[in-house]
C-alpha cells in the first residue's frame, strides 16, 4: 500500500474518531462520515472495506447496498485511541 492511500485511510480514520468521541456507541452513517472525511461515497466505501478487511470497522449495508453503518471494531478504538485520543 503506497503512502498516499495510508493517508487517506488515516483521515477516514480521524474522521469516524471524532464522530465517535461526540456519539460514543452510535454507529456513523455513511453519508456522514462522507461528508466529514470529504470522501466521495464511492471511494468512501472501498476505502471502508480496506479497513474491515484489516480489521479497524465494522462495515453493514443496508439491503440495496448504497446506505449504512460503520463503526470501530475494539481493536480499531483502540488503535484509533493511541494515534487520535
Amino acid at each position: 500500500m503506497d503512502d498516499e492511500m495510508m493517508t487517506v485511510l488515516a483521515g477516514v480514520l480521524e474522521a469516524l474518531w471524532r464522530i465517535n468521541t461526540e456519539w460514543p456507541d452510535k454507529p456513523c452513517t455513511l453519508a456522514k462520515l462522507s461528508k466529514q472525511s470529504q470522501r466521495p461515497m464511492s471511494a468512501l466505501r472501498r476505502q471502508l472495506t480496506m479497513l474491515e478487511e484489516a480489521g479497524q470497522v465494522a462495515l453493514a449495508l443496508d439491503e440495496g447496498g448504497v446506505t449504512g453503518t460503520v463503526q470501530f471494531t475494539a481493536g480499531g478504538r483502540q488503535m484509533a485511541a493511541e494515534i487520535f485520543g
